[in-house]
């Protein structure tokens, strides 16, 4: 045990952006048809997606079949190059020096790589949802991420979990982790490390 608070990250909404807002409308362009019935189909599939039950590949299979003009390989690209870095992620390097990091993530890997390779430097561990068959706000996958942790089985564990929904932050309090909800004005990183300073005093 290092003694360190354990600071927990959302990755979509939080060091990178939703893909949802510029992917979806990119995809039906000017075509002038609406994309809400996509969204609203893509919201049926979206948790065998995150736990891996639907895999990458038969996703884009799914999505060609909807959208027929869709190319599957230029789609692809598109909803990669739509994951961006938010501010967030140029405070890692700091954020580590004070705390251990760990990622948390509904997500696909496969679409992610670019961003986790600058951001695997600066952190303890990453769980994306699609690798391990859980996604949030399952609880057990924040078991299994609290495994990390130097201090798991703690009765007060230093942990700051930090996500952009607030039904995620439901079981990390739960947990009697400290939580905090990321604006997407980004007005919550200047909280970030007082509120590790003020759990590591308490400890």
């Amino acid at each position: 045990m290092n003694g360190k608070p354990q600071l927990v990250l959302d990755l979509a909404g939080v060091l990178v952006s939703n893909f949802s807002s510029t992917f979806w409308p990119a995809i039906f362009g000017e075509s002038g048809l609406s994309f809400q019935r996509i969204r609203e189909q893509f919201d049926e599939v979206r948790k065998d997606l995150w736990t891996g039950k639907l895999r990458e590949g038969d996703f884009w299979i799914w999505l060609c079949n909807r959208v027929k003009w869709v190319n599957r390989e230029e789609a692809r690209k598109l909803l990669i190059q739509s994951l961006e870095p938010l501010p967030a992620i140029h405070s890692l390097g700091q954020w580590s020096q004070i705390a251990d990091i760990h990622v948390l993530s509904n997500h696909c890997k496969e679409w992610l790589e670019p961003i986790l390779d600058q951001i695997e430097p600066h952190t303890k561990s990453i769980t994306i949802s699609n690798q391990v068959g859980l996604s949030k706000p399952d609880i057990q996958i924040y078991h299994h991420v609290a495994q990390y942790f130097d201090d798991y089985g703690a009765s007060h564990p230093m942990v700051l979990y930090i996500d952009d929904q607030e039904k995620n932050l439901i079981p990390a309090i739960k947990l009697g982790w400290n939580t905090l909800l990321a604006d997407n004005k980004h007005q919550w990183l200047h909280q970030v490390e007082p509120i590790l300073s003020g759990i590591r005093c308490e400890k």
